[in-house]
């Protein structure tokens, strides 16, 4: 694509409408580094001003931002999730056309975690598997995430490489089958650990979100909590009246 020069849109609107494309069309992707103001300035034969009239443009519009030291890159946008429906991380993301992965962190049963079992229908001396892992959309660290299963179904996800699991459809698989779940989410301020693993900074806002899922016979089988940075993921909500 070419800028007209004798089109009465602006030369920086014409050149914003260009980037613009480049990261529609995935030649940039989210973290990429645009070229520089000299190369745009080559490219497009304007002046300096006029690149920097569209650069700001898009900065404002949230499509770049500019890093300090390092040049100006292709922001990643929010993941959006939506209420009302049973999906999983991965699902969730791949949705969107994003690509999901993990780190785990650690799996290991316990039997002294009496609250999540007594949110399980479990008794004392139950066993729970605990598995924690850091969930990541491309290579961006998005949420820490917990899950506790019962020890049957903990059994089942113990065969599969946890680091890239996705829960749900392993269950299915093996005829365990998902009914629905009850969701709450709240605000909370990174630990000092959440950010060391999150890449942010202490005391940033979260989204925590706390799942309880149940079964065909509504008997739990899962509970979850999972913090979400917030600069990067947020629900949506459509509202009918």
């Amino acid at each position: 694509m070419k800028i007209n020069h004798s089109s009465p849109v602006p030369l920086y609107h014409q050149i914003k409408d260009i980037l613009v494309k480049r990261i529609v069309d995935k030649v940039w992707g989210p973290g990429d580094l645009i070229p520089t103001e000299q190369e745009l300035m080559k490219e497009f034969d304007v002046s300096r001003t006029t690149i920097r009239q569209a650069i700001t443009s898009m900065v404002h519009d949230g499509l770049l931002e500019k890093k300090q030291g390092k040049g100006t890159t292709v922001k990643y946008q929010k993941l959006v999730g939506s209420l009302g429906r049973l999906t999983g991380f991965a699902e969730e993301v791949m949705e969107k056309g994003l690509m999901p992965h993990s780190k785990l962190l650690r799996t290991e049963f316990r039997d002294d975690l009496f609250i999540e079992k007594a949110k399980l229908n479990l008794n004392d001396e139950d066993k729970i598997l605990v598995i924690d892992r850091i969930r990541f959309v491309n290579d961006l660290p998005i949420a820490l995430e917990r899950t506790c299963w019962p020890e049957e179904i903990g059994e089942i996800l113990l065969k599969h490489d946890l680091n890239n699991a996705k829960f749900y459809q392993i269950l299915e698989e093996n005829g365990v089958m998902l009914k629905k779940a009850n969701e709450k989410i709240s605000a909370v301020n990174a630990t000092l650990h959440d950010a060391d693993l999150l890449g942010i900074s202490g005391g940033q806002a979260l989204l925590e979100m706390t799942r309880l899922s149940y079964g065909i016979n509504d008997k739990p089988i899962e509970y979850a909590k999972t913090k979400y940075r917030s600069d990067q993921y947020q629900y949506q909500v459509e509202l009918t009246r």
